[in-house]
């Protein structure tokens, strides 16, 4: 067959080999890989600020700038980061990547650690994502690259938040059972916003990401010229809030795991529970500071709402259960029934079901569950936190519970003492009033407050069961 003399017929192997050839130039070209700015605002980590950045550098992703942003510090945090600061060539998996980190001492800073963040978004705006990490934070290996994979796989997520809880192997006597009970909390708070479609209501500044387009978009709707602003004292939550009603999602990560720094006295947690309490009714009512604006059913706040009813619902049923118990056996006219073991039993079920839950759990997250008495204390510790917390706010003074937060870490003030004493006083008028009463109205008290609580009992533990009976779709806290 006589060979072709069209010049437009080229040979089929010649095509497939150029096609070929090409089509490996393309793929052999770089991609793009989008930028994460990490930003760790700082106070007072001198003993902690060396792990937050070994575990920043030791991640199979590490973030493309490292800023360490130092504020109001009283210790050597300075002289601990800047053994970090510099440039950085990190190899993982026969790729390499680099990394440069900064530390900024800023000084005396009046907006404390919204200042902060502030000063360090200035830093990394040109990057795609912004990088949040507390100065006690540290992150399993994988917490960047499964943070930064999940952001960049739906443009809708505006913000997304690892999961959280706290390192308690070096943890004994008090300070363990503080951190244990920190840990079922965090692991109750986590799993409550994985089953709801993992929406996360409050992008924790300790290990958050978010998507720089988002932060500006509720800079530009909220006509801010920051990211975080002082008319929260809970400045993420708050950020959250905006990202949510600028209409992204805000999520909480289905892998990232980070360990933040846990309270290990009864002053630095009633310090830290009180300002986030605080905060939280705060946002949750009206103007109560700056312009914020009241959005009491924003889906962000729907949670809080439920929290805040949660404990209320708490107190009442311990104290009426104290109060009746005591009012009975005065007068001889207690009866013990054992159907009241009911609630107790559900209570260990689902304090132990939380633990199963924790991914890193341990035996003394076990026995806290189900041994009930220490998760029954930790809850009244809760509810003195709860009750400071309103009482502080309904009061209408202006307080600085971040100034109160820093100066109970340091072992100062006795204010978590007060929700004590005030139920002293308190039961004490009552015990008084009580055997002032003639025996009918004794009586009479009794025969309606106990079905009463009865009532509110039944309703409560109906609500444990249905959590207790909820599937937890394979998740891991």
């Amino acid at each position: 067959m006589a060979e072709s003399l069209n010049p437009y017929v080229t040979d089929t192997a010649v095509d497939d080999a150029y096609a070929n050839d090409f089509i490996e130039s393309v793929d052999s070209l770089p991609t793009y890989r989008p930028t994460i700015g990490c930003v760790i605002p700082a106070y007072n980590e001198e003993e902690s600020i060396g792990a937050v950045l070994a575990s920043l550098l030791a991640q199979s992703r590490v973030p493309d700038v490292i800023h360490v942003v130092i504020n109001n510090t009283t210790d050597k945090t300075v002289f601990e980061a800047a053994k970090f600061a510099g440039p950085h060539m990190i190899e993982r998996d026969g790729i390499e990547q680099f990394t440069e980190v900064y530390v900024h001492d800023i000084g005396k800073n009046k907006d404390k650690k919204v200042g902060a963040l502030n000063y360090g978004f200035q830093l990394v705006e040109g990057c795609d994502f912004f990088l949040g990490v507390d100065g006690d934070t540290t992150a399993a290996t994988d917490a960047v690259e499964q943070l930064g994979a999940e952001i960049m796989s739906d443009s809708r997520i505006g913000g997304i938040s690892a999961i959280f809880s706290i390192d308690d192997t070096q943890m004994k006597g008090m300070s363990a059972f503080l951190v244990t009970g920190q840990r079922a909390q965090f692991a109750a708070f986590n799993m409550q916003n994985m089953l709801r479609g993992r929406n996360m209501a409050v992008l924790g500044g300790q290990f958050s990401i978010f998507s720089m387009q988002a932060l500006r978009q509720a800079m530009v709707e909220n006509h801010q010229t920051t990211p975080w602003v002082k008319d929260s004292e809970v400045e993420d939550s708050l950020l959250s809030l905006q990202i949510k009603s600028a209409g992204y999602l805000t999520k909480i990560s289905a892998q990232a795991r980070a360990d933040v720094g846990g309270m290990t006295t009864m002053r630095g947690l009633d310090a830290q529970q009180v300002k986030w309490n605080f905060g939280a009714i705060e946002l949750m009512w009206p103007g109560q500071r700056g312009d914020t604006k009241g959005q009491p059913l924003h889906p962000n706040l729907r949670l809080r709402w439920v929290e805040n009813f949660s404990m209320l619902v708490n107190v009442v049923t311990r104290l009426m259960f104290i109060v009746l118990l005591f009012f009975s056996l005065s007068i001889h006219a207690f009866v013990f029934s054992p159907i009241w073991l009911i609630p107790t039993v559900v209570a260990i079920f689902l304090n132990l079901r939380t633990a199963m839950s924790m991914k890193n759990r341990n035996s003394r997250d076990i026995f806290f569950a189900i041994l009930f008495v220490p998760a029954e204390l930790y809850m009244w510790i809760r509810i003195g936190h709860f009750v400071r917390a309103w009482s502080k706010f309904l009061s209408r003074k202006q307080v600085d519970n971040w100034a109160a937060q820093a100066k109970a870490e340091k072992g100062r003030g006795n204010a978590y003492l007060a929700p004590l004493l005030v139920v002293a006083i308190i039961f004490a008028i009552m015990v008084v009033i009580w055997f002032m009463l003639p025996i009918v109205v004794q009586s009479t008290l009794l025969w309606i407050g106990w079905p009463a609580l009865g009532v509110i009992t039944v309703l409560q533990t109906l609500g444990m069961f249905g959590k207790l009976a909820r599937r937890h779709r394979g998740y891991k806290v």
